[in-house]
């Protein structure tokens, strides 16, 4: 028996939020303090940076579970399987159901059981819950899922990411430029008698000085409410942790099975900041000696920005339906996913088409 992913769904926002459309905002220091350079600069170097040109954004009624619900119904569409036939439905995100005008964060229901719920599944044996594992998140539910099916718990699970971060953000903070919304989904079977599928994977959490690189603090204006809690992070430390852990996760879980560096065809990474992927890519193929190889690391992050635990599945599914030029999947390639973030997490998985 084998573990595959037999479907898989995206949803991408309409609304575009590009670079420019950040010019009249006032960003500030953590202290409060004024920058002593145009926005002008700060966008420039921004864009240099993280590679991210415009992001997309969610219509003011729409809460994470419609995204995950949408990006849902296309991977069961995708699948071909019946709803009610799955076992499992697992949603990472990490802010639940945000409320556009009053930001209060809501997951009672879970997301999950709200995507349940939405797709009329009557089936009472079909489980459903969330994690939060920081933008890893569903890497780790597609661990979890495979974990199910391999004990003999499951057959099919649903693992979907979906965020709103646009709706978690202090619009004073830089960084506030990078967050976007969006959601991917994938279900994953058990097939007898077939190769590939998942081979391994890597998990890791580093909780000592590293937990709070990522955190929810109080708005850079020290005029608001101090109740109020925006997403903040340590931008440089997370940068250099992830050069750092992410390289050898993604050697760690290859290792793990009997296939060779130079059979990689695509490394999936999360998309948070171009350059720092590219660090990531070049780290990990330097532990083998080795060059980057051309077209071995789709992005999108340029047009989609970071939107959390669903970068992974969306860059997956635009590239499975041969949405991102240049790059394509074929029959018994072998791919890397790997991701960092919150908690400070870190996973990979080596999967064969």
């Amino acid at each position: 028996m084998s573990v595959h992913i037999t479907g898989s769904g995206s949803f991408i926002p309409e609304i575009v939020k590009k670079n420019q459309d950040f010019i009249n905002v006032e960003f500030l220091n953590p202290d409060g303090s004024k920058f002593d350079v145009s926005n002008e600069v700060i966008i420039k170097k921004f864009q240099s940076i993280t590679g991210i040109e415009e992001r997309r954004y969610v219509s003011k009624n729409d809460l994470t579970s419609d995204l995950a619900y949408s990006s849902a119904k296309n991977a069961l569409i995708d699948s071909g399987i019946n709803s009610e036939s799955l076992d499992y439905i697992i949603v990472a995100h990490n802010f639940g159901d945000i409320n556009s005008n009053s930001r209060q964060s809501d997951v009672l229901p879970s997301i999950a059981s709200r995507v349940k719920n939405k797709l009329e599944i009557k089936n009472p044996n079909c489980v459903c819950y969330d994690i939060i594992f920081g933008c890893p998140g569903w890497i780790e539910g597609i661990i979890q899922a495979k974990a199910f099916i391999t004990a003999g718990l499951a057959k099919k699970c649903l693992v979907i990411g979906a965020e709103t971060l646009s709706r978690t953000y202090d619009v004073h903070d830089r960084d506030s430029m990078i967050y976007s919304d969006g959601a991917g989904a994938t279900v994953i079977e058990s097939k007898e008698n077939k190769d590939g599928g998942i081979l391994s994977h890597k998990s890791c959490t580093y909780s000592n000085d590293e937990a709070y690189y990522l955190f929810c603090g109080n708005s850079f204006d020290k005029k608001k409410n101090g109740n109020d809690k925006y997403i903040k992070m340590h931008g440089h430390k997370i940068y250099e942790f992830a050069i750092s852990h992410v390289p050898q996760a993604l050697k760690d879980c290859l290792e793990m099975t009997s296939k060779s560096i130079i059979d990689v065809k695509k490394i999936f990474l999360h998309q948070a900041n171009e350059k720092m992927d590219q660090a990531i890519v070049e780290r990990f193929y330097k532990l083998y000696d080795l060059e980057v190889p051309s077209h071995v690391m789709p992005m999108c992050i340029r047009k989609l920005g970071n939107s959390s635990v669903a970068t992974i599945p969306t860059l997956f599914d635009l590239v499975r339906k041969n949405k991102l030029e240049n790059h394509e999947l074929k029959k018994g390639d072998l791919i890397l996913f790997g991701s960092v973030g919150a908690g400070m997490n870190v996973n990979a998985i080596t999967y064969q088409i």
